[in-house]
């Protein structure tokens, strides 16, 4: 089985995000797991999906602050 690997630009596309929440996300421990690799960033695929399941919602009530994981 292959790992796929995407980098932050492809996964900023993926979402229609900026480069930037990317990096801000990676400063403050949220987001998806990601490998830094002689200086690069990269996410696996598995990681990427695993944090977009986390992420599903079943009504507005539900608190993504909450599914994120961060509480206060």
């Amino acid at each position: 089985m292959d790992v796929v690997h995407l980098n932050q630009k492809q996964l900023a596309a993926r979402w229609n995000i900026s480069e930037a929440s990317l990096e801000r996300w990676r400063s403050v421990g949220i987001g998806p797991k990601f490998l830094k690799l002689c200086g690069r960033v990269l996410y696996r695929q598995i990681d990427i999906e695993a944090y977009e399941e986390s992420c599903l919602q079943i009504s507005t009530s539900q608190s993504a602050v909450v599914a994120h994981g961060q509480t206060n």
